[in-house]
């Protein structure tokens, strides 16, 4: 997250609450000012800066400070001022602390001692001096002691709290401030509460208040990340400008990000004023490279810190940080521990369904992060696991929520503000989303409570008219206002994301695993198939022969005999002719379905009404044997996306049934047509074809059988007889286009055959699985 906002930083409300203060000052004038470059320093100390060892620009204070007048100084040797050794010195110390600062001592002249700190900016290297006994309260040596101690009480402390409030007791007992305070950021660039306070008796406590994040503007907070420690002497100070005011050969002041005399923004000056603070340090605590907090100091008389003093509050302040990131990440071991506990539980569930089982329900997803409910989208099919979310804001928030990429986590704890949704009861205000294959993802969803918070100043008036005009609102500290906030909910740790990281990490390791699974499944189906083949081959061919032998031989047998046979006899060689006859049509009928496998389809936009008639070629003098009255579409009323040839054999196969399989003392009749309507085990309505007669029907249990091959629900010889294969060849036929054929009854009777032809033809071995798993 960025915190580079510049004039749009500032929210809607806060510019609102300029325009209703009716003042002129802009706010945003605090966000686009360059305090980086305010082109002067506190005049307790000087600042020379030099290129190539030579002075090309000073603050105006140098004779008072070093004894020596701008005139003197610019265009002159750097040694001028410390002597060839000391010179050497300090300038080879620049070249080893690019992009930071370094602090040495070094005397000017005979008798003037003097901190300087060195840095490089703008090509130039500078150097800061500071005398030495400005109201340094401790020396160095007496300093060790204090901070070795402070740092040893810190690591005893056991959480966050508790660390801080040690920080803040420490702090104020080695500087001497009246007021020191830990503040914590809720966001990057968002407001900041006191978590922790040391104040003297006769101030208000400002513990468990609340300042708006414009209180310090993104450059502000850049500049607290750069250096680790900033420290206002005297906010009535009358500081000292550098001379050239810019830089020469260009436009702009010297870049003073580095310096430890950086004069102050009079906004900041205005703000230390208003609420009764003469000098001030803050102290960077950092995490992971970004501004979490501050360690805030503020004392009622001035205060020069020594550049010791400063160093050992800098490295308290390191320290610090350092503390606050192994007790966070102590937390967080220990919750990524529980979670991958629950992680790993997880993936021995679904390891045998992936991740279809989580549609039925959570299967512990909501074990893995602490949240109000889980949301799964999985096959286009929407499940929401726990009753603290409303459905339809899930609703809402799915259609809001932006493309992601498989395995980029999205996550908000302000999804409404984010996302630009209504906020309600029950609405979705925190979100983290792993993102699966596809349109497929998990959300583990948080609502917010309408909570309080105590702000030093009024949050929906930020700006007002002060005493000293276009200034900031004056921060009164005994001012506490209680604003409600809603939309928000508890924002989403690191160890979360992590736990979300890893469990799609599982995903993607179990799917691999269900990939191979697969692959091996697919080649061994491809053998079955082959054998298959070859079976149906030899049952095709080479088991015909023999049987035609069988028949021929007992037809002989009978034609030889004569008359000369007796009756048992004749009725047994009838028999096997008959049987022969029989084996013969299911030898034929298993070599046909096999072959449907191996057929190529050639699909086209196919008119029902002329498939129906060239069916009707075959079936028809059946059909008018058994006085069925045939009803067909209109003519480009219906299409089918299919091939010719095999539509052409499913509806032959269907309308001889609708013959066979006629109901005796009633008008005979098929209809064939077209509808809307949902298969089984699907959840929305597809386009069909139909095929439905007013027969015998098919009871109930049996539909399912009477599309299995040779599967045959009369004896042999009833109703015109046949192999059993007519439904069977129906389905493979239906199901090589990516469809289902399946049987419904019909009211007062009979039966209908819904077919559906997708569009897209399935993948075949899809399709033979599909089919394998049927039977």
């Amino acid at each position: 997250m960025t915190t580079d906002r510049g004039p749009g930083w500032l929210s809607e409300r806060e510019l609102a609450a300029e325009r209703e203060a009716g003042t002129p000052f802009d706010l945003a004038d605090c966000v686009r000012e360059p305090i980086h470059r305010l082109g002067g320093v506190q005049s307790y100390g000087a600042l020379v800066a030099a290129r190539a060892g030579v002075v090309e620009m000073v603050s105006a204070n140098t004779a008072e400070v070093l004894g020596l007048s701008v005139d003197e100084l610019i265009g002159a040797p750097v040694a001028l001022l410390l002597g060839d050794e000391q010179c050497e010195a300090v300038l080879g110390l620049a070249e080893d602390c690019v992009g930071a600062a370094e602090t040495v001592p070094v005397t000017v002249g005979d008798e003037r001692d003097f901190h300087v700190t060195v840095y490089v900016a703008d090509g130039l290297v500078v150097l800061e001096f500071e005398p030495l006994g400005t109201a340094s309260r401790l020396s160095f040596s007496r300093t060790y002691a204090p901070i070795r101690q402070a740092l040893t009480r810190l690591q005893r402390a056991g959480s966050v709290a508790e660390a801080c409030r040690a920080a803040v007791r420490e702090v104020r007992a080695i500087t001497g401030y009246d007021r020191v305070v830990a503040y914590r950021f809720d966001t990057v660039d968002g407001p900041g509460e006191v978590i922790a306070e040391d104040v003297a008796d006769d101030w208000a406590p400002w513990l468990g208040l609340w300042f708006p994040a414009t209180d310090i503007p993104p450059q502000a907070r850049r500049l607290y990340e750069q250096n680790w420690i900033r420290v206002i002497a005297d906010v009535d100070d009358p500081g000292a400008g550098l001379l050239p005011a810019v830089l020469p050969g260009a436009a702009v002041p010297l870049d003073l990000s580095l310096s430890v005399l950086r004069t102050v923004s009079p906004f900041h000056l205005e703000y230390l004023r208003n609420i009764e603070v003469t000098s001030s340090m803050s102290v960077s605590l950092l995490a992971d490279g970004q501004l979490w907090g501050l360690i805030a100091c503020h004392g009622r008389a001035v205060n020069r810190l020594s550049p010791e003093l400063r160093a050992a509050c800098e490295f308290f302040g390191v320290a610090l940080s350092l503390h606050l990131a192994a007790l966070r990440e102590r937390d967080e071991t220990a919750a990524r521990e529980q979670s991958r506990i629950v992680i790993a539980r997880l993936m021995e569930t679904i390891a045998v369904d992936l991740p279809s089982g989580w549609v039925d329900g959570p299967a512990g997803l909501d074990g893995i992060l602490p949240c109000d409910a889980v949301a799964i989208k999985f096959g286009g099919r929407v499940t929401v696991h726990g009753s603290g979310v409303d459905p339809a804001a899930v609703a809402q928030f799915w259609a809001a929520l932006p493309p992601l990429r498989s395995g980029e986590l999205w996550q908000s704890d302000r999804v409404g503000e984010v996302l630009g949704l209504t906020p309600c009861p029950g609405g979705v205000d925190g979100a983290l989303v792993l993102p699966l294959a596809g349109e497929d993802c998990i959300a583990w969803l948080r609502t917010g409570s309408a909570t309080q918070q105590r702000w030093a100043i009024d949050p929906d008036q930020p700006v007002v008219a002060g005493p000293n005009g276009r200034r900031l609102t004056p921060r009164g500290s005994t001012a506490v206002y209680l604003a409600t906030v809603r939309g928000r909910s508890t924002p989403w740790s690191t160890s979360d994301l992590v736990m979300a990281a890893e469990l799609g990490r599982s995903i993607v390791e179990v799917a691999l695993t269900h990939a191979q699974a697969v692959a091996a499944l697919n080649a061994e189906l491809a053998r079955s198939n082959v054998d298959l083949d070859s079976f149906a081959h030899a049952a095709g061919h080479d088991l015909k022969e023999p049987l035609r032998g069988i028949a021929h031989t007992a037809a002989f047998i009978v034609e030889d005999a004569g008359s000369g046979l007796d009756t048992v006899t004749a009725r047994r060689l009838t028999a096997i002719q008959r049987l022969a006859t029989r084996m013969d049509e299911l030898l034929n009928s298993l070599l046909h379905f096999s072959r449907l496998g191996r057929t190529d389809l050639r699909r086209e936009e196919v008119d029902l009404r002329e498939a129906v008639d060239q069916a009707l070629e075959v079936a028809g003098p059946r059909l008018a044997e058994e006085s069925v009255e045939v009803h067909r579409p209109d003519a480009g009323e219906v299409t089918v996306n299919a091939d010719p040839l095999r539509l052409d054999e499913v509806l032959i196969n269907l309308l001889v049934n609708a013959a066979k399989y006629a109901r005796p003392g009633v008008a005979r009749q098929v209809t064939v047509g077209g509808a809307r309507v949902t298969p089984p085990g699907g959840a929305e309505q597809v386009s069909a074809v139909y095929v439905a007669d007013n027969g015998i029907g098919i009871p109930a249990h049996l539909r399912d059988q009477a599309f299995q091959l040779f599967k045959r629900l009369h004896a042999p010889g009833e109703h015109g007889g046949g192999s059993g294969a007519g439904l069977a060849i129906v389905r493979r036929l239906v199901e090589r286009h990516g469809g289902q054929a399946w049987a419904d009854s019909v009211p007062g009777g009979g039966t209908t055959v819904w077919l559906t032809f997708p569009v897209t033809s399935s993948d075949p071995v899809a399709g033979a699985v599909a089919a394998l798993d049927r039977q």
